[in-house]
């Protein structure tokens, strides 16, 4: 595209973003906001963000693997930002620095929008932010956050939570689904899914789907290779067949299963049940052709296997927060 016709576009005023760095951190989740927020990306002809990484002190900071980093920018840069990103806390059971507590309650007063990744939840909570609502955090800190805030209502089985100004995410991996789920409402499908073509991800991951299980980690990677493949070939039946109508005994059938023993095995590989696993994918794909399609918002229900509009609307609006009309009026492309 010729630059002249990106100028007018990157004129505009830029959303600023500021992720908390400390001593002793993680470099991915603090590269995955760098990544996503603070390399430039003219070819996309929309203004950028103004990122900044901030710290306490201009001093070196310990990064875990070994090597230090700096930054000039401080807390009250991080309190002025547009988004603040808070990737993780130094002790998910110890003390939060007030500084950063500080700053954050002021943005927060000031409107601005607040997330956190994995252990950043407790920051947020510390700072009395989440105070009665849905958050979540990695899921091997879910009970430590429940126990040391019992005013906010943590749910270990999500990837992210959106909330408004507050937004929360699972660990690591869930920050970047997170992070492009941010780009999305700032500038739209198109711009989140080149975003996330250009970093090699799948370009949307329901908030909703659930949070991989301790379980899953011992029995080894990929769904399904404990019970030689039989529960991801059902999952791949159904993503084939989405328009039609589907059964538990339909996906037990296909996985060679009893329904009984496909039920447990599909728990333990997914952390969650065949038929909100279902109405996880069928709502994703009637997102993309509400996207990318006229088609009524009728026939997309139909397409992707809701046996009505009311049952499509109730389902879609659960998992997205709002209707199909309104979620096509803010993403159509």
């Amino acid at each position: 595209m010729p630059v002249d016709v990106l100028a007018p576009a990157l004129d505009k005023p830029r959303h600023s973003v500021a992720v908390y760095a400390f001593d002793g951190m993680s470099p991915f989740e603090l590269g995955c906001v760098v990544e996503v927020f603070g390399l430039p990306r003219p070819e996309l002809g929309v203004p950028w963000y103004d990122f900044k990484v901030c710290a306490e002190s201009p001093r070196p900071l310990r990064a875990v693997g070994g090597f230090t980093l700096a930054t000039e920018f401080g807390l009250d840069d991080l309190a002025a930002a547009d988004t603040i990103v808070v990737t993780a806390v130094p002790d998910v059971r110890g003390e939060v620095p007030p500084g950063l507590l500080d700053a954050l309650r002021q943005a927060h007063e000031r409107g601005a929008r607040i997330v956190s990744i994995c252990s950043g939840a407790f920051a947020l909570a510390a700072a009395g932010l989440l105070d009665g609502l849905d958050a979540t955090t990695h899921w091997k800190y879910a009970q430590i956050l429940a126990e040391r805030f019992p005013a906010v209502r943590v749910d270990p089985d999500v990837l992210y939570l959106d909330r408004g100004r507050i937004l929360t995410s699972a660990g690591s991996a869930a920050g970047l689904d997170l992070c492009l789920h941010l780009v999305r409402l700032d500038h739209g499908p198109a711009i989140a899914n080149a975003v996330a073509r250009r970093l090699v991800l799948p370009p949307h991951r329901d908030g909703g789907q659930a949070q991989f299980i301790e379980a899953q980690f011992l029995q080894g990677p990929g769904v399904g290779r404990a019970d030689g493949g039989g529960i991801a070939r059902s999952m791949d039946w159904a993503l084939e067949n989405l328009a039609a109508p589907i059964t538990v005994a339909d996906l037990a059938r296909i996985a060679r299963m009893s329904e009984r023993s496909y039920l447990r095995n599909f728990s333990r590989a997914t952390g969650t049940s065949p038929l909100r696993w279902l109405v996880g994918r069928r709502v994703a794909a009637a997102r993309a052709l509400l996207e990318s399609t006229d088609d009524p918002v009728e026939r997309i229900g139909a397409a992707v296997g809701f046996a009505d509009p009311a049952t499509f609307r109730h389902h879609f609006g659960r998992a997205a927060g709002t209707s199909p009309s309104a979620y096509r009026r803010t993403f159509h492309t």
